[in-house]
């Protein structure tokens, strides 16, 4: 996603939202966590909540705007996103691609063709950057999804 997010900032507006915890380690902790060390146990408040987020994105480096779902889980429950999920929102404010239900319906690739299709296709000298998505700096508290088109 942060290379989706390169390539089409200047189209299109890009907004991660950060929902309930998919793997807390007080519920379903799974072993890829503990290697990869983010292990954080599901946020009862959201001050804590926040507190995550900012971990995970000065640890990741993870440049998306970002928001973070309320504690009545707002956006999660408006779009079906935990544990994570792509939604474009074209510019009457209707939903334009809803990717699959991650992890294994989870496919930037699908939310890059729609954007090639939208706004042309962008090409690459180099591919290394990774598809996956992580969260980013200074947090905002959001309810849902932004537009993603400008």
């Amino acid at each position: 996603m942060v290379q989706i997010y390169n390539d089409y900032k200047d189209h299109a507006d890009f907004l991660t939202v950060y929902v309930r915890e998919a793997h807390p380690t007080d519920e379903w902790q799974m072993k890829s966590n503990v290697t990869d060390d983010v292990c954080y146990v599901q946020p009862k408040t959201l001050e804590q909540r926040v507190a995550i987020a900012n971990d995970f994105t000065k640890r990741f480096k993870f440049s998306l705007p970002f928001g973070i779902d309320d504690m009545s889980n707002a956006a999660d429950n408006a779009y079906s996103a935990w544990p994570e999920r792509i939604y474009i929102i074209n510019e009457g404010g209707h939903i334009a691609y809803r990717g699959g239900i991650g992890p294994f319906n989870y496919k930037p690739a699908e939310a890059r063709e729609w954007l090639a299709a939208r706004y042309g296709a962008v090409k690459h000298e180099s591919s290394s950057a990774p598809a996956s998505a992580v969260p980013p700096p200074a947090p905002a508290p959001a309810s849902a999804p932004a537009s993603a088109t400008k």
